[in-house]
């Protein structure tokens, strides 16, 4: 038996060139299967309930959740997108906390879907989700949401995949779809990790690269020292490692997720490798190094609330980790007992409760007394009027500027993370006025109707008053 076994030729697949998603053709079809077929094709997000069936313990300090729509459909989505979870952190009775976390399992097994936390041990959410979600557990979910993803059709299919720590989860999403699909694909994945035992889907990522030839798999110990039996690479990502595992790079098609750091050094080594900008796809979540450049210099010069937002920053710093596919946490509010933290400026005012209203009995509501916009400062130009309670100041914007940008060159601290539309940290309540908001899942139909918008991704139609 072993005589025949190492004497048997293995041949190639003969496969149809390039690689095309299964839901590609269904909006060009007249069939009737067809037209049932489109609950399949990922082109519009949804709000939906989703109830936990299984958990994984990863390496790496990931456990992987398996969820199905308690509706009975499929998740359509594409390889590399992601939904925004409510996580009932504080109790049922209490507002959730939304995150964003990438989809690490394939759209062509759309019943079950799956996302990877990574647990940190400081943060608010990462910890409950691995404690508390368990098989049965039912969370409301939005998506799916995100541009970053594999094309649905693609007739040459080379792709370069960069994934550092947590990074690996959209990545993984891409190698299990094309691993399942037939077609022409040359793939190769970089995966850069911690330590040698800490390499999440290690053990399937090796069984992938040992039976589908289209793709090949290097680890790389970034810049730790190489341990006894490591055969893997070591350092950091360079430009002499991309041309060792793609020397062909400045001809694929790259997707790179990890921390904002390695994506901002993976840009400059690939261009340095011949690849053009538009064959490089990233989600900077945390926006680029000159945002956050821009942001230390903010922090510097306000030097009178500087230990302030220490603070807040410090309480936020789950955010580096926690989100997927890359980091967040360029600013967040802080939080108390009793909500958000109130910004520098004019105070809300409200009556005594000890007192009765006047002419009223004891019994009777205090209501907050709104303060005279009327008689805060005006700065900034523009057509439109944006009048801003908490913080006592009056700005001026014309209908094409985001709000969010406009506001904190105003002195408008809002909490601001992707600045896209996607994490929904930004999130406000306007009292009056209409916006026009072009987001990318990061605010539920619920909340667009109970007055909250993203000022990061909205323009103002007409003058407003926002509870900031």
């Amino acid at each position: 038996m072993t005589e025949l076994l190492t004497e048997t030729v293995i041949q190639e697949p003969q496969r149809i060139r390039g690689l095309e998603m299964p839901w590609n053709r269904v909006m060009g079809s007249t069939e009737a299967p067809a037209r049932a077929a489109r609950a399949l094709g990922p082109w519009h997000r949804q709000e939906f309930m989703a109830e936990c069936v299984e958990t994984v313990v990863e390496a790496g300090g990931l456990m992987t959740f398996v969820f199905r729509r308690t509706d009975g459909a499929p998740l359509a989505f594409r390889a590399g997108q992601y939904v925004n979870v409510a996580f009932p952190v504080n109790g049922e009775d209490q507002d959730p906390v939304d995150r964003s976390y990438s989809l690490s399992s394939s759209p062509t097994e759309p019943w079950t879907f799956s996302i990877s936390v990574k647990r940190d041990p400081t943060g608010l959410v990462s910890p409950w989700v691995h404690e508390n979600v368990k098989p049965g557990t039912v969370l409301d979910m939005l998506g799916p949401v995100g541009a970053f993803h594999l094309p649905d059709a693609d007739r040459r299919a080379r792709y370069l995949l960069l994934a550092a720590g947590a990074g690996i989860t959209p990545i993984m999403s891409m190698v299990r779809t094309i691993h399942s699909l037939p077609g022409h694909a040359d793939v190769v994945v970089l995966y850069h990790g911690a330590e040698a035992g800490g390499f999440a889907f290690h053990q399937e990522l090796a069984y992938i690269a040992s039976v589908d030839s289209r793709i090949k798999v290097f680890y790389s110990l970034g810049d730790r020292s190489k341990p006894e039996g490591w055969e893997g690479l070591t350092g950091r990502l360079t430009a002499a490692m991309l041309d060792q595992v793609a020397p062909d790079a400045n001809g694929r098609q790259v997707y790179a997720c990890g921390p904002e750091g390695y994506l901002n050094s993976a840009t400059e080594l690939l261009k340095k490798v011949g690849v053009d900008d538009t064959s490089i796809y990233m989600e900077f979540f945390s926006g680029d190094r000159q945002t956050l450049l821009e942001y230390q210099a903010e922090i510097a010069l306000a030097t009178d609330i500087a230990e302030e937002i220490a603070e807040e920053i410090a309480e936020s710093a789950e955010d580096y980790y926690e989100g997927q596919p890359s980091a967040f946490g360029l600013y967040e509010p802080g939080y108390d007992a009793d909500g958000p933290l109130q910004a520098t400026g004019l105070p809300l005012e409200t009556v005594d409760t000890d007192a009765p209203a006047a002419g009223g009995s004891a019994d009777a509501q205090p209501e907050a007394v709104t303060p005279d916009a009327s008689s805060f400062e005006t700065v900034g130009t523009g057509s439109l009027t944006l009048s801003f309670l908490r913080t006592g100041v009056n700005v001026r914007i014309d209908p094409d500027q985001h709000i969010l940008e406009v506001a904190q060159r105003a002195g408008v601290r809002i909490g601001a993370n992707c600045k896209e539309g996607m994490c929904g940290s930004c999130k406000v309540v306007k009292l009056s006025g209409d916006i026009e908001m072009n987001h990318q899942g990061g605010i539920r139909k619920r909340e667009i109707d109970a007055g909250k918008f993203l000022p990061c991704c909205s323009t103002a139609q007409t003058d407003m008053v926002i509870d900031a």
